[in-house]
Protein backbone atom coordinates (compact mmCIF):
# COMPACT_ATOMS: atom_id res chain seq x y z
CA UNK A 1 0.00 0.00 0.00
CA UNK A 2 1.16 3.29 -0.89
CA UNK A 3 1.47 5.02 2.65
CA UNK A 4 0.66 8.50 3.70
CA UNK A 5 1.17 10.04 7.00
CA UNK A 6 -2.63 11.03 7.76
CA UNK A 7 -1.05 13.54 10.58
CA UNK A 8 1.19 15.43 8.42
CA UNK A 9 -2.20 15.70 6.07
CA UNK A 10 -3.95 17.08 8.56
CA UNK A 11 -1.45 19.45 9.66
CA UNK A 12 -0.73 20.31 5.94
CA UNK A 13 -4.71 20.85 5.17
CA UNK A 14 -4.96 23.33 8.20
CA UNK A 15 -1.63 25.03 6.98
CA UNK A 16 -2.84 25.63 3.57
CA UNK A 17 -6.26 27.23 3.55
CA UNK A 18 -7.45 30.00 2.24
CA UNK A 19 -10.55 32.08 2.29
CA UNK A 20 -12.68 34.04 -0.53
CA UNK A 21 -11.42 37.39 1.15
CA UNK A 22 -7.86 36.76 0.03
CA UNK A 23 -9.64 37.23 -3.68
CA UNK A 24 -9.35 40.69 -5.25
CA UNK A 25 -12.72 40.03 -6.82
CA UNK A 26 -13.27 43.35 -8.83
CA UNK A 27 -9.79 42.49 -10.28
CA UNK A 28 -9.53 43.55 -13.98
CA UNK A 29 -10.74 40.51 -16.43
CA UNK A 30 -14.50 39.87 -15.75
CA UNK A 31 -14.88 41.54 -19.51
CA UNK A 32 -12.91 38.45 -20.88
CA UNK A 33 -16.17 36.43 -20.96
CA UNK A 34 -17.45 36.96 -24.80
CA UNK A 35 -21.15 37.30 -25.56
CA UNK A 36 -21.06 33.76 -26.94
CA UNK A 37 -20.10 31.72 -24.29
CA UNK A 38 -21.73 33.64 -21.70
CA UNK A 39 -24.63 31.09 -21.48
CA UNK A 40 -22.92 27.88 -21.66
CA UNK A 41 -20.53 29.21 -18.99
CA UNK A 42 -23.20 29.97 -16.68
CA UNK A 43 -25.25 26.52 -17.24
CA UNK A 44 -21.36 24.96 -16.66
CA UNK A 45 -20.99 27.13 -13.87
CA UNK A 46 -23.94 26.33 -12.33
CA UNK A 47 -23.34 22.57 -12.62
CA UNK A 48 -19.80 23.11 -11.33
CA UNK A 49 -21.11 24.50 -7.63
CA UNK A 50 -23.47 22.10 -7.23
CA UNK A 51 -21.43 18.99 -8.11
CA UNK A 52 -18.76 20.69 -5.66
CA UNK A 53 -20.98 20.88 -2.44
CA UNK A 54 -22.62 17.27 -3.76
CA UNK A 55 -18.54 16.79 -2.86
CA UNK A 56 -19.09 18.64 0.52
CA UNK A 57 -22.00 16.31 1.90
CA UNK A 58 -20.18 13.19 0.41
CA UNK A 59 -17.36 14.06 2.75
CA UNK A 60 -20.08 14.87 5.76
CA UNK A 61 -21.39 11.66 5.57
CA UNK A 62 -17.86 9.70 5.16
CA UNK A 63 -16.57 11.48 8.74
CA UNK A 64 -18.96 9.69 10.37
CA UNK A 65 -18.14 6.69 9.06
CA UNK A 66 -14.07 7.27 9.11
CA UNK A 67 -12.10 4.42 11.49
CA UNK A 68 -10.47 7.18 12.87
CA UNK A 69 -9.52 10.28 14.53
CA UNK A 70 -7.68 11.80 12.22
CA UNK A 71 -9.46 10.94 9.02
CA UNK A 72 -12.39 12.05 10.69
CA UNK A 73 -11.35 15.39 11.48
CA UNK A 74 -9.39 15.15 7.35
CA UNK A 75 -12.73 14.62 6.29
CA UNK A 76 -14.32 17.26 8.09
CA UNK A 77 -12.15 19.35 6.57
CA UNK A 78 -12.76 18.77 3.00
CA UNK A 79 -16.41 18.84 3.36
CA UNK A 80 -15.70 22.66 4.64
CA UNK A 81 -13.33 22.89 1.97
CA UNK A 82 -15.50 21.28 -0.90
CA UNK A 83 -18.35 23.95 0.47
CA UNK A 84 -15.55 27.11 0.22
CA UNK A 85 -14.75 25.39 -3.31
CA UNK A 86 -18.59 26.26 -4.24
CA UNK A 87 -18.78 29.52 -2.84
CA UNK A 88 -15.57 30.88 -4.99
CA UNK A 89 -17.64 29.20 -7.98
CA UNK A 90 -21.01 31.27 -7.13
CA UNK A 91 -18.22 34.43 -6.64
CA UNK A 92 -17.03 34.02 -9.96
CA UNK A 93 -20.68 33.86 -11.33
CA UNK A 94 -21.19 37.18 -9.28
CA UNK A 95 -18.22 38.58 -10.85
CA UNK A 96 -19.64 37.59 -14.62
CA UNK A 97 -23.28 38.80 -13.59
CA UNK A 98 -24.72 35.45 -13.75
CA UNK A 99 -26.20 36.27 -10.68
CA UNK A 100 -28.25 38.86 -8.94
CA UNK A 101 -27.57 39.80 -5.41
CA UNK A 102 -27.88 36.79 -3.24
CA UNK A 103 -29.57 34.09 -5.97
CA UNK A 104 -28.70 30.50 -6.09
CA UNK A 105 -28.08 28.98 -9.26
CA UNK A 106 -30.43 26.56 -9.81
CA UNK A 107 -29.77 22.98 -9.34
CA UNK A 108 -31.16 20.85 -12.74
CA UNK A 109 -33.58 18.24 -11.92
CA UNK A 110 -30.73 15.41 -11.74
CA UNK A 111 -28.90 17.29 -9.35
CA UNK A 112 -31.96 17.65 -7.13
CA UNK A 113 -32.64 14.19 -7.37
CA UNK A 114 -29.04 13.49 -6.24
CA UNK A 115 -29.04 16.06 -3.44
CA UNK A 116 -32.44 15.08 -2.12
CA UNK A 117 -30.69 11.57 -2.10
CA UNK A 118 -27.42 12.40 -0.62
CA UNK A 119 -29.97 14.26 2.36
CA UNK A 120 -32.14 11.17 2.99
CA UNK A 121 -29.44 8.08 2.82
CA UNK A 122 -25.83 8.71 2.54
CA UNK A 123 -24.90 8.39 5.93
CA UNK A 124 -26.48 5.07 5.62
CA UNK A 125 -23.63 4.65 2.90
CA UNK A 126 -21.15 2.48 4.20
CA UNK A 127 -17.32 4.42 3.87
CA UNK A 128 -16.56 1.40 0.96
CA UNK A 129 -18.87 3.05 -1.62
CA UNK A 130 -18.33 6.18 -0.65
CA UNK A 131 -15.32 6.11 -0.70
CA UNK A 132 -14.52 4.96 -4.23
CA UNK A 133 -17.67 6.73 -5.95
CA UNK A 134 -15.68 10.51 -4.24
CA UNK A 135 -12.09 9.95 -6.21
CA UNK A 136 -13.66 9.17 -9.20
CA UNK A 137 -16.08 12.75 -8.81
CA UNK A 138 -13.07 14.90 -8.08
CA UNK A 139 -10.50 13.20 -10.61
CA UNK A 140 -13.15 13.74 -13.41
CA UNK A 141 -13.21 17.68 -12.04
CA UNK A 142 -9.48 18.05 -11.70
CA UNK A 143 -8.66 16.00 -14.80
CA UNK A 144 -11.16 17.32 -17.22
CA UNK A 145 -13.62 19.81 -16.15
CA UNK A 146 -11.18 22.47 -14.11
CA UNK A 147 -8.24 22.41 -16.82
CA UNK A 148 -10.87 22.63 -20.16
CA UNK A 149 -12.65 25.35 -18.00
CA UNK A 150 -9.12 27.28 -17.69
CA UNK A 151 -8.70 26.60 -21.36
CA UNK A 152 -12.14 28.07 -21.95
CA UNK A 153 -12.19 31.17 -19.88
CA UNK A 154 -9.34 34.15 -20.39
CA UNK A 155 -10.48 36.09 -17.05
CA UNK A 156 -6.81 35.90 -14.89
CA UNK A 157 -9.25 35.88 -11.65
CA UNK A 158 -10.61 32.65 -12.86
CA UNK A 159 -7.23 30.93 -13.37
CA UNK A 160 -6.04 32.80 -9.97
CA UNK A 161 -9.71 30.92 -7.68
CA UNK A 162 -8.80 27.49 -9.68
CA UNK A 163 -5.26 27.18 -8.61
CA UNK A 164 -6.58 27.36 -5.17
CA UNK A 165 -9.12 25.27 -5.92
CA UNK A 166 -6.92 22.14 -7.62
CA UNK A 167 -4.42 22.57 -4.89
CA UNK A 168 -6.96 21.19 -2.63
CA UNK A 169 -8.05 18.58 -4.97
CA UNK A 170 -4.69 17.15 -4.73
CA UNK A 171 -4.59 16.58 -1.48
CA UNK A 172 -8.27 15.31 -1.67
CA UNK A 173 -7.02 12.89 -4.20
CA UNK A 174 -4.17 11.72 -2.18
CA UNK A 175 -6.24 10.87 0.37
CA UNK A 176 -8.84 9.66 -1.22
CA UNK A 177 -6.71 6.43 -3.20
CA UNK A 178 -4.78 5.99 0.10
CA UNK A 179 -8.47 5.46 1.69
CA UNK A 180 -9.88 3.24 -1.25
CA UNK A 181 -6.01 0.95 -0.78
CA UNK A 182 -7.40 0.96 3.04
CA UNK A 183 -10.26 -0.44 2.07
CA UNK A 184 -9.03 -3.15 -0.30
CA UNK A 185 -6.61 -4.65 2.40
CA UNK A 186 -9.51 -6.97 4.03
CA UNK A 187 -10.11 -10.67 3.09
CA UNK A 188 -11.06 -10.94 -0.23
CA UNK A 189 -14.36 -13.00 0.79
CA UNK A 190 -15.30 -11.15 3.17
CA UNK A 191 -15.05 -8.10 1.23
CA UNK A 192 -17.08 -9.54 -1.83
CA UNK A 193 -19.95 -10.91 0.65
CA UNK A 194 -20.50 -7.25 2.29
CA UNK A 195 -19.96 -5.95 -1.54
CA UNK A 196 -22.88 -7.96 -2.66
CA UNK A 197 -24.77 -7.42 0.09
CA UNK A 198 -24.23 -3.35 -0.04
CA UNK A 199 -25.16 -3.93 -4.05
CA UNK A 200 -28.74 -5.05 -3.32
CA UNK A 201 -29.59 -2.23 -0.77
CA UNK A 202 -32.73 -0.46 -1.86
CA UNK A 203 -31.65 3.08 -0.70
CA UNK A 204 -28.06 2.39 -3.30
CA UNK A 205 -30.44 1.33 -5.96
CA UNK A 206 -32.67 4.88 -5.37
CA UNK A 207 -29.04 6.58 -5.36
CA UNK A 208 -27.54 4.49 -8.78
CA UNK A 209 -31.04 5.52 -10.39
CA UNK A 210 -30.23 9.41 -9.36
CA UNK A 211 -26.54 9.13 -10.03
CA UNK A 212 -26.54 7.42 -13.67
CA UNK A 213 -28.52 9.77 -15.69
CA UNK A 214 -26.86 13.13 -13.96
CA UNK A 215 -23.41 11.58 -15.05
CA UNK A 216 -24.83 11.12 -18.82
CA UNK A 217 -26.95 14.46 -18.64
CA UNK A 218 -23.58 16.23 -17.38
CA UNK A 219 -21.47 14.21 -19.88
CA UNK A 220 -23.32 15.42 -22.84
CA UNK A 221 -23.47 18.85 -21.95
CA UNK A 222 -19.46 19.44 -21.11
CA UNK A 223 -19.22 17.82 -24.63
CA UNK A 224 -21.16 20.08 -26.49
CA UNK A 225 -19.11 22.75 -24.53
CA UNK A 226 -16.33 21.51 -26.67
CA UNK A 227 -14.28 19.56 -24.27
CA UNK A 228 -13.16 16.43 -26.15
CA UNK A 229 -14.42 12.90 -25.21
CA UNK A 230 -10.48 11.84 -24.94
CA UNK A 231 -10.16 14.22 -21.65
CA UNK A 232 -12.90 12.14 -20.32
CA UNK A 233 -11.05 8.60 -21.57
CA UNK A 234 -8.17 10.11 -19.57
CA UNK A 235 -9.72 10.95 -16.24
CA UNK A 236 -11.43 7.50 -16.08
CA UNK A 237 -7.84 5.93 -16.94
CA UNK A 238 -5.70 7.51 -14.33
CA UNK A 239 -8.47 7.04 -11.96
CA UNK A 240 -8.11 3.01 -12.48
CA UNK A 241 -4.42 3.60 -13.13
CA UNK A 242 -4.30 4.93 -9.54
CA UNK A 243 -6.80 3.24 -7.91
CA UNK A 244 -5.08 -0.17 -8.91
CA UNK A 245 -1.66 0.87 -8.51
CA UNK A 246 -1.78 -1.87 -5.44
CA UNK A 247 -2.93 -5.24 -4.56
CA UNK A 248 -4.92 -3.56 -2.21
CA UNK A 249 -6.62 -0.91 -4.51
CA UNK A 250 -7.11 -3.79 -6.76
CA UNK A 251 -8.70 -5.83 -4.34
CA UNK A 252 -11.44 -3.55 -3.62
CA UNK A 253 -14.40 -4.45 -4.97
CA UNK A 254 -15.68 -1.01 -5.14
CA UNK A 255 -12.55 0.19 -7.29
CA UNK A 256 -13.63 -2.46 -9.92
CA UNK A 257 -17.11 -1.72 -9.70
CA UNK A 258 -16.86 1.96 -10.13
CA UNK A 259 -13.86 1.75 -12.58
CA UNK A 260 -15.80 -0.11 -14.97
CA UNK A 261 -18.72 2.12 -14.79
CA UNK A 262 -16.82 4.90 -15.86
CA UNK A 263 -15.57 3.28 -18.87
CA UNK A 264 -19.34 3.16 -19.50
CA UNK A 265 -20.00 6.36 -19.06
CA UNK A 266 -17.54 7.81 -21.00
CA UNK A 267 -18.16 5.70 -24.27
CA UNK A 268 -21.13 7.11 -26.12
CA UNK A 269 -21.57 3.65 -28.10
CA UNK A 270 -21.98 1.55 -25.22
CA UNK A 271 -25.35 -0.29 -24.73
CA UNK A 272 -25.56 1.00 -21.10
CA UNK A 273 -26.51 4.67 -22.57
CA UNK A 274 -29.56 3.74 -24.09
CA UNK A 275 -31.64 2.71 -20.42
CA UNK A 276 -29.92 5.90 -19.01
CA UNK A 277 -30.52 8.39 -21.91
CA UNK A 278 -34.45 7.24 -20.91
CA UNK A 279 -33.75 7.66 -17.49
CA UNK A 280 -32.65 11.30 -18.27
CA UNK A 281 -35.40 12.02 -20.91
CA UNK A 282 -37.80 10.63 -18.06
CA UNK A 283 -36.48 12.27 -15.15
CA UNK A 284 -36.90 15.77 -17.11
CA UNK A 285 -41.02 15.65 -16.96
CA UNK A 286 -40.64 15.82 -12.93
CA UNK A 287 -41.25 19.24 -11.82
CA UNK A 288 -39.30 20.93 -8.95
CA UNK A 289 -42.29 20.81 -6.79
CA UNK A 290 -42.70 17.41 -6.92
CA UNK A 291 -38.46 16.62 -5.53
CA UNK A 292 -39.21 19.06 -2.19
CA UNK A 293 -37.67 21.89 -0.87
CA UNK A 294 -33.80 22.58 -1.15
CA UNK A 295 -32.05 20.99 2.19
CA UNK A 296 -31.49 23.19 4.92
CA UNK A 297 -27.55 22.58 4.60
CA UNK A 298 -27.91 24.12 0.87
CA UNK A 299 -28.43 27.33 2.57
CA UNK A 300 -24.69 27.71 3.80
CA UNK A 301 -24.11 28.62 -0.16
CA UNK A 302 -23.01 32.14 -0.45
CA UNK A 303 -20.29 34.07 -2.88
CA UNK A 304 -19.96 36.66 0.28
CA UNK A 305 -16.40 37.13 0.86
CA UNK A 306 -17.31 36.68 4.74
CA UNK A 307 -17.67 33.05 4.30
Amino acid sequence: MANIDLDKMLVKIKDSQWALADIDWDAPGAEQISPEQWPKLKAFMSDLMWIEHVGARGFAAMAKKAPTDTLREIYTWFHAEEQRHANAEMALMRRWGMLDGDELPEPNINLRLTIEWLDRYSDDMPLEVLGSVIPMLEIALDGALLKFLLEEVDDPLCHEVFEKINNDESRHLGVDFHVMEMLGAGKLHQLAVKTVGTVFNPKLILGVLAYAPLLNKMRDNIVAMGLKEERLYDAMNKYERIGGRTEEGRRNPWFQIISQHGKMVVNRSHPYHRPVDALVKLTGYIPNRMVGPVPTWVKGLTWRTTA
